[in-house]
């Protein structure tokens, strides 16, 4: 039996979260001249990309947009870099973003990456957060925090125009 999918955001629900979430994040670093945004592929990385055009159109800051491809199969393997170089990260301001937060291990995941590195400071995002954290880590912004039960899923879908949050 196949349970119905139901919308929690529409495209145009979906932009404004986007919107707003980049403005707040410019509000916290709004002195940085430059910050790292870091996508988890693949949905993640969208959502990051998304970001990245609010900000290039509120912020005078550089942002260097990279990709962070986590084997989520074996997590603990070093993840992979796509998209801009990552050659000098001292004292920059990271931002890793996430399209859900189910348990935060993903996400836990992509910050320990950075914490090699000797950081200004990394901070979260996600666009839906289900509060159901086992991890260590706080989701510094969020785009919708939505209760749920365990079995019930997430999806995101993001095609151009037709974005899309489903509970199901």
């Amino acid at each position: 039996m196949s349970r119905e999918k139901t919308l929690v955001l529409n495209s145009k629900q979906i932009g404004q979260r986007i919107n707003r979430l980049a403005w707040q994040l410019f509000e916290q670093c709004y002195e940085e001249k430059e910050i790292i945004i870091a996508g988890i592929a693949s949905s993640g990385f969208v959502i990051a990309k998304k970001i990245e055009t609010v900000l290039l159109s509120i912020s005078p800051m550089k942002i260097t947009l990279i990709e962070l491809c986590i084997d989520k199969e074996n997590p603990l393997s070093k993840p992979t870099i796509k998209g801009g170089s990552i050659s000098d990260l001292s004292g920059k301001t990271i931002v890793v973003i996430d399209d859900v937060s189910n348990s935060g291990r993903t996400l836990m995941y992509g910050v320990k990456f950075f914490l090699e590195f000797p950081v200004k400071s990394v901070l979260t995002l996600v666009l839906v957060d289900r509060d159901h954290n086992r991890f260590p880590v706080k989701t510094n912004f969020v785009g919708l925090s939505l209760a749920t039960t365990m079995q019930e899923h997430i999806s995101v879908e993001l095609a151009e125009g037709k974005d899309a949050v489903y509970l199901d």
